[in-house]
């Protein structure tokens, strides 16, 4: 330590910090050599340690960093750079050293985490709420490097602990409620379980301390019998297992006194009454193939020797969880009227649980996304498993996780979460419709800012309005998120529908003035001939003046004397005329197409309520416009208005004989109206294997034909084959069922 820091601190502190070098310097070993140390004490001078400024809670900077390397060392992996960041960030900080000192002695690995450190510590100057999900995630955007969140997070554990005793009880509360809500998760992601169960545990002393005593009292007065109890509700299990031959480990543990409280909470019971304040874990040691199979052998042991709670009954073995979480949770009524929670699961699945596929604050419920699980998950293993350090390995392991998302701060301090590319827009109409619809532009870290500019994480974003703006279609091009193009789309359509409604209100008044019947099929063909895609383009245009109302009129009278004095004796699709066909056994078929009987199962039908026809009666099929056969009887009231209005989709029917052994399907094809292209079609129905024509309706209609065919199928794969030669039909729209 530098010889003169006497100055600086008490001689407690100084006690304090001889402890924590000579801790440190143990911890480290070979990791950092003698030379580093020098250059340590050389930087941080005399001058220096008067220089830096302790914290609110009144400790000094160097006491706290070498807190924090020493936990570093003993909590997860000796490293020099990591060491030397901590050492070296107040430095930085407060301007005692330069950026390029700094890597021009350390170099770049150092500095990178001292400048992630930088940036973590100015979101805390933002005064964004900690307690937001979309912080946690800018913390991570900002920590570039995995080894910053790790340093953040054994540093928050080290303010934890000495916080303990401070008078601020504001100042502590305030500590620990961060603690709790973003770094104890964080640690908890990491694998950092240590970390994360002291975070909590801490967090509810400071902010419930006379919770925490009382919990913490009742623990340990009833230990001794609990682990008494544990003995002996463990010894009969062991003993059985081992008689079935089965190779395992069997455990009991005690949940942290924060988990106890959260369950307290949730029962609204006491301590006494928390039934789960343990739990046993039984983990198997058998192949895969065996996994299920051992885990309900256990179940079924242990039932026969404790009674179950089938309400309590939690099997993720038949159907895991979609994290992947595998196990069999069970509780039962143990010894003393005690209810006891048993944990039934392989070593592959203990594995995959503990290593963070199934992490506990997942499956208990917290939101997460999958990206980061999975990243985790890759850390985790690092962590655990690393041969050469830990530390080395994750050096080049960058924290991408976010790089698809910015974040910005309105002038409040508000933090919100866009995809990489939003723009100011975006912006305004992730906050509020209203605003997004009345926004003229903006001013982004203090300067003018047009609508489309592109935001980056970190921008303090105030949004410009006026009464008189509305949204325009180029702002289309603006946007990138759903939210807002689906706000501009419904906008720009509600203002399309006013307009045209103007239009429509127009041409009604033209044609009531030129008396003239408006004929909503013939305006249709006028639209199309015009050229318009949609009547609600063709009426805008109407009442925005750039198509002219008169031009409209004369093209509609024009097209309806055209149609009035059509060529009657053209060849159309109706014209055609089927063939007979045969039947199974080759025998012709009669008149009577559609056969109704028990052994029909393919052909979609319903019985008329307006005549109910029954078995008997003579009946005829109907094709609806929905492709549902409607069976009438000859003599319903409805009868002759059917046949007069449409004889096309009349299909005689008969209540006797059967197809064979083929299912009925009725499809409506649609095309131009041509006889040629029916005859196409019979031909390939014809000439298919396992299909036979049974009846064939046509309708023709402005150069379009609509016909309803029905077939005798053996299968739908025929069938779906069938549907597909005929789209390819030259002239053929449309199949379907």
């Amino acid at each position: 330590m530098p010889t003169g820091f006497q100055s600086v601190f008490t001689a407690e502190e100084r006690k304090e910090l001889r402890l924590l070098y000579a801790r440190l310097r143990h911890s480290l070993g070979d990791v950092v050599v003698y030379d580093d140390f020098r250059k340590i004490k050389n930087t941080v001078s005399n001058d220096a340690l008067a220089s830096l400024p302790r914290d609110r809670f009144g400790r000094h900077p160097l006491t706290h960093a070498l807190a924090t390397a020493g936990e570093l060392c003993d909590r997860v992996s000796p490293d020099r750079s990591m060491t030397m960041a901590v050492m070296l960030y107040n430095l930085v900080k407060h301007g005692l050293m330069t950026r390029d000192k700094l890597l021009g002695e350390w170099g770049e690995d150092v500095g990178r985490l001292v400048d992630g450190l930088m940036k973590v510590a100015g979101l805390y100057s933002r005064q964004a709420s900690v307690q937001s999900d979309n912080f946690r995630k800018l913390l991570l955007a900002f920590a570039e490097d995995i080894r910053v969140i790790i340093i953040m997070l054994v540093d928050r554990l080290v303010l934890m602990r000495a916080i303990n005793h401070h008078p601020s009880e504001k100042l502590v509360a305030e500590v620990a409620m961060e603690a709790n809500y973003l770094y104890a998760p964080l640690a908890h992601r990491l694998g950092l379980y240590q970390i994360k169960s002291e975070l909590e545990d801490m967090s509810l002393k400071y902010t419930d301390r006379q919770k925490y005593t009382e919990i913490a009292r009742k623990l340990n007065e009833t230990k001794v019998a609990r682990d008494a109890y544990i003995a002996d509700f463990i010894k009969p299990v062991r003993e059985r297992l081992e008689a079935e031959g089965l190779k395992f480990d069997i455990k009991g543990r005690t949940k942290s006194i924060y988990s106890i409280w959260n369950k307290m909470k949730k029962q609204h019971n006491d301590v006494e009454d928390i039934y789960d304040l343990f739990a046993i874990r039984v983990i198997l040691d058998v192949p895969k193939e065996r996994e299920k199979s051992a885990c309900w052998l256990t179940y079924s042991l242990i039932t026969d020797m404790y009674t179950p709670n089938p309400k309590r009954l939690k099997d993720w073995l038949s159907i895991p969880k979609s994290n992947g979480y595998e196990s069999l949770h069970i509780t039962v009524y143990g010894p003393g009227n005690k209810w006891v929670e048993v944990q039934i699961r392989t070593r592959r699945m203990d594995e995959i649980a503990e290593k963070g596929l199934a992490a506990h604050w997942k499956y208990k419920g917290i939101r997460s996304e999958n990206s980061l699980d999975a990243w985790m998950a890759n850390v985790r293993d690092i962590l655990e498993a690393a041969d050469s350090g830990p530390m080395e390995l994750m050096k080049n392991l960058r924290m991408d996780v976010y790089d698809k998302e910015v974040f910005a701060f309105t002038p409040k301090g508000d933090l919100y979460r866009l995809p990489k590319g939003a723009t100011l827009l975006d912006f305004a109409f992730n906050i509020h419709t209203g605003l997004g619809s009345r926004c003229t532009g903006g001013k982004v870290n203090g300067k003018n800012q047009k609508i489309n500019y592109r935001l980056q994480s970190g921008d303090t974003v105030e949004i410009f309005t006026a009464s008189a703006q509305v949204p325009k279609r180029d702002w289309l091009n603006y946007v990138v998120t759903a939210k807002a193009r689906n706000k501009i789309r419904v906008a720009l359509k509600e203002m399309d529908t006013r307009t045209s409604e103007l239009g429509r209100e127009m041409l009604q008044r033209r044609f009531k003035n030129r008396k003239l019947e408006l004929d909503e099929g013939m305006l249709s063909r006028t639209v199309k001939k015009m050229g318009y895609k949609t009547v609600t383009d063709f009426y805008s245009a109407l009442a925005d003046e750039s198509l002219d109302i008169n031009h409209v009129v004369d093209t509609y009278v024009g097209l309806e004397l055209k149609v009035a004095g059509e060529d009657s004796a053209r060849v159309s699709a109706s014209e055609y005329v089927m063939q007979p066909v045969a039947d199974d056994q080759g025998r012709p078929v009669d008149s009577d197409i559609l056969v109704i009987g028990d052994n029909i199962r393919g052909i979609n039908y319903r019985l008329s309520k307006c005549c109910n026809p029954i078995f008997g009666d003579d009946v005829f099929g109907f094709v609806s416009s929905e492709g549902v056969i409607k069976i009438h009887r000859d003599d319903c009231p409805n009868a002759a208005n059917i046949r007069r209005k449409y004889p096309y989709r009349v299909i005689r029917t008969r209540w006797s004989g059967r197809l064979g052994s083929q299912f009925g399907a009725t499809l409506r094809i649609v095309g131009h109206d041509d006889i040629g292209i029916v005859t196409n079609i019979t031909s390939i129905i014809n000439k298919e294997k396992d299909v036979t024509l049974r009846n064939i309706s046509i309708d023709s209609n402005d150069g379009l034909f609509q016909g309803f065919v029905v077939v005798g199928v053996n299968n739908t794969a025929s069938l779906d084959a069938l549907i597909r030669k005929l789209r390819t039909v030259k002239g053929v729209k449309d199949v379907s069922r």
